[in-house]
Parts: structure tokens; C-alpha cells; sequence
């Protein structure tokens, strides 16, 4: 029989105040989960809190501009805080794209982008990780791209970081998931966020190229991140799961 989840479940969602992020905050919130809203942007993520509460969710804004081990560790901190004293689930949905030749990319671009999509992550998981170890308890759910497993011209940089990020998840499933710490990725492509504003047509002809023919949109990537939070994955460890429209199925 699959162990069974502790009450009041309190999930820490980076990146929250918009895109998947926001829409995974407020899927775990109506699954029941206490959800903790982290971003930059104050009066975003407090106007996502408003809005599960008026739904009867429980959710707590905390702002963070994730750039160093200290700030890390602050938003780690205060989660936990107010969490109640723990935090069970924890989605890293915080991430920047470049797009663009090689060759222009500056080395602080670079730098930043790992910062954001690699660095943050890594230090995050070792901040909270420990603590669902020692309860034997927990899901981690990195949120990766279709860029990470195929090649795709213009984003080396972006695919590099994201690549990264999906071995992270073989390996802290190995590290932590003999410890009752379940690590798993979800792998979109081209979703409906702000993030492709810059580029949408660019990302509508990526999202044309699968069986599906559209974008996705950012409440379908949610439902397979609440999915992995859930007991019914209490079997399922170091998956990256596509949620592309089957765009690596036939690209």
C-alpha cells in the first residue's frame, strides 16, 4: 500500500506571481495544499493570495529576488515559517529564457540565466530537501523544457541550462528518494505564458510542429505538476515527463 500523505501539506512554488507558476499555486491550493507564493513582484503575488482565499484556499505571499545563497536562504526560511514549521512540497517554476546566436550572448546573460535556472534550484533543494528527508516525506518538482532534449536553434544557452536542470532530477532522486523524497520534472513546451511574449510567433511555430497544433496552455502543466505533488505518485521517481502537445514524440 503507497504511504499516505501528512495533513496540511504546505507546497513552496517559485515563480509564482505569473505563468505556470501562478497556475500551479493555485491548482495545489484548491487540492488542499497551504501554498506558499514566491516571486518578485509584491502586489502580483499578493493579488494571487486574495485569490485563493476567496476560494477558500489557504496561501501566504513571500517576496524574493533569488539571486544568492543568502537570499535563498531567506526565502527558505520564511517558508518554513510561514508554513507551520515545514514545507512538503516544493515546485521550482522560477526561470528566465535568452534566445538568440551563440555568439551574442554576453557572459553576464550567461551567468544570470544559470543563476536563475540551475544555481537557485540547486541551493534551494539542499536548504529543504534535508528536512522531508528526515520526515520521510516529500515531493520536489523541477519545471524543465522541450528545449533540454532536443536541439533547437537559438536556444543553447536556455536548452544547456534546462538540460541541467533535468539531471538534477535523476540525481536528487537518487540522493533523496531513499529517504521518502520523490523529485520529478515536468518538461513543457511552448505554453502560454509572458514568458514567450517576446517571441510568440516564434513559439506558436515550435507548438505547430506537434501532434497538437497548439500552445499549451499554463493550467494543463499544473495539473501535472499537482500530480506528481499527490500520493498517486507515491510510486513515481526521477521522471521527466513531457507536456508538449507530443512535440518530442515526433521531433
Amino acid at each position: 500500500m503507497a504511504p499516505q500523505a501528512p495533513t496540511n501539506r504546505v507546497a513552496l512554488i517559485t515563480g509564482a506571481t505569473s505563468g505556470i507558476g501562478r497556475a500551479a499555486a493555485c491548482r495545489l491550493a484548491r487540492d488542499g495544499l497551504t501554498v506558499v507564493v514566491s516571486g518578485r513582484d509584491r502586489s502580483r503575488g499578493e493579488k494571487i493570495v486574495s485569490d485563493i482565499r476567496a476560494e477558500d484556499g489557504t496561501a501566504h505571499f513571500v517576496a524574493a529576488d533569488l539571486r544568492d545563497a543568502a537570499s535563498v536562504g531567506d526565502l527558505a526560511r520564511q517558508a518554513t515559517e510561514v508554513g507551520g514549521g515545514h514545507v512538503d512540497v516544493l515546485v521550482h517554476s522560477a526561470g528566465i529564457g535568452i534566445l538568440g546566436p551563440t555568439e551574442s550572448t554576453t557572459e553576464a546573460d550567461f551567468d544570470h540565466l544559470f543563476g536563475i535556472n540551475v544555481k537557485v534550484p540547486y541551493l534551494l533543494t539542499g536548504q529543504l530537501a534535508p528536512a522531508m528527508a528526515a520526515r520521510g516525506d516529500g515531493a520536489i518538482i523541477n519545471v524543465s523544457s522541450i528545449s533540454s532534449g532536443r536541439g533547437i536553434d537559438g536556444m543553447a544557452a536556455y536548452a544547456a541550462s534546462n538540460a541541467a536542470l533535468d539531471q538534477l532530477t535523476r540525481s536528487w532522486a537518487a540522493e533523496y528518494g531513499p529517504h521518502g523524497v520523490r523529485v520529478n520534472s515536468v518538461m513543457p513546451g511552448s505554453t502560454d505564458t509572458p514568458m514567450i511574449d517576446p517571441a510568440r510567433g516564434y513559439f506558436e511555430d515550435l507548438a505547430g510542429r506537434a501532434p497538437a497544433r497548439r500552445l499549451a496552455d499554463p493550467d494543463e502543466v499544473a495539473a501535472a505538476i499537482a500530480y506528481f505533488a499527490s500520493p498517486q505518485a507515491a510510486h513515481i521517481h526521477g521522471v521527466i515527463l513531457p507536456v508538449d502537445g507530443g512535440f518530442t514524440a515526433v521531433n
